[in-house]
Formats: C-alpha cells, sequence, structure tokens
C-alpha cells in the first residue's frame, strides 16, 4: 500500500545541509499496527511525514498504491490525505470556536458525517462532551477528540505522531487502545519515543537517529 524506496528529507540552514530523515525502506501493508521508536531527534516524524505525503522526498520516492507521491500534484496528494488517511498529532489541534462533535464532523467535509461523529463520541466515552468547546475539555479529552476525528470516514491509514506525549501514562495508553480499537480495516503507523505504547504493533520500526 505504502512504500518508502530510500527515501530521505533534508534541509538547508545557513548553506549547510541538515538531515531530518535518513534514507530509508519502508513497507506498510493493509491493516497493520506499525510501531516507528526512536529518540528525540532520530527522524521518525520525518519519516511519517514522507510516507503521509506531508512532505515530498530530498531523495528517493513515496508510493501509495504503486503510484509516486511526488509525481501528483498538491491537490491531488491533498485528496489521498483527505479522504483516505486519519491524523493525530502530538498535541490536540482543535478549533477553538466549534464543539467537540463538530471539530469531528469537520475533518470529511465530502458529505455530513454527524451522526458517524457522534457514534464515533459514544465509543471513545465522550457522548456526554459533544456539545463541549475544546477549553472545557481535559487534555485526555481533546486528544480522544482528535482520535475519533482521525477515525471519522474509516482511512486506509492512521498516522499518528506522538499522540500520548502529551499526556500521562494511563490516558496515552487509553489513547493509543482507542485507536487500535476501532481503527477497522485501516492500518496505524504511530510514532513514539516510549515502547510501552506500542505493546499492541504488529510490526516496530528502530530508528536510532545516527
Amino acid at each position: 500500500m505504502i512504500e518508502a524506496r530510500q527515501a530521505a528529507l533534508y534541509y538547508e540552514d545557513h548553506e549547510k545541509k541538515v538531515v531530518a530523515c535518513q534514507p530509508s525502506d519502508v513497507k506498510v501493508v493493509d491493516g497493520e499496527f506499525l510501531g516507528i521508536l526512536g529518540p528525540s531527534g532520530s527522524g521518525k516524524s520525518s519519516l511519517l511525514y514522507l510516507l503521509s505525503g506531508l512532505k515530498t522526498p530530498s531523495e528517493g520516492s513515496v508510493l501509495f498504491d504503486g503510484t509516486d507521491l511526488a509525481t501528483l500534484s498538491e491537490e491531488a496528494r491533498a485528496g489521498i490525505r483527505l479522504k483516505q488517511f486519519g491524523f493525530v498529532f502530538q498535541y490536540p489541534y482543535l478549533l477553538g470556536y466549534l464543539t467537540a462533535l463538530e471539530n469531528i464532523a469537520i475533518a470529511r467535509q465530502d458529505t455530513d458525517r454527524t451522526e458517524e461523529a457522534k457514534t464515533l463520541l459514544v465509543k471513545l466515552g465522550l457522548e456526554h462532551k459533544a456539545h463541549r468547546l475544546p477549553h472545557e475539555l481535559s487534555g485526555g479529552e481533546r486528544q480522544r477528540v482528535c482520535v475519533a476525528r482521525a477515525l471519522l470516514g474509516s482511512p486506509r491509514v492512521i498516522f499518528a505522531d506522538e499522540p500520548t506525549a502529551s499526556l500521562d501514562h494511563k490516558n496515552g495508553v487509553q489513547v493509543v487502545s482507542l485507536l487500535n480499537e476501532h481503527r477497522g480495516n485501516g492500518a496505524l503507523l504511530m510514532v513514539t519515543h516510549d515502547p510501552s505504547m506500542l505493546e499492541g504493533a504488529d510490526r516496530i520500526l528502530n530508528i536510532s537517529g545516527s
């Protein structure tokens, strides 16, 4: 489904080449839970951005269903991310003027998914918080809203970039468990520095950053 072939990411800093992600070969298959484990600065988040099409490789390529993402227009790549991918980031980015329910439903604007959003809130134990604004929710609750938003529309891949880093261990474990339990047939690709969050992973890719 997703394949990185010697995909690398570099950038320039005062005319100096900085390596954000070393050349990497990675395959993500349908339905698997793939963990990417490594310390801060190892390039694991950069690898996730390459695999999801958020970044274009400086070298190598990333293919989705056999198509090199770099050959597609930005509009086409954005369409893939919107319709086939879900995202959960380290911090729970929510629109402050929208309720929890609205923050979830807005993720897929191709059709009205309000009822699906309500169902996800029930599954994640947040049905009583559906009409609360983000500032009225705890950190763990806000991240669960982000999980529901990522699950909306049954994406083929959920990309989770350190989704538990801003949470205590108990809430972190709960977030990962909810992602894994409710992803259906979709794959889960999660970046973390905490090996205890990957106990349910089918496969773990260790990145040293050296």
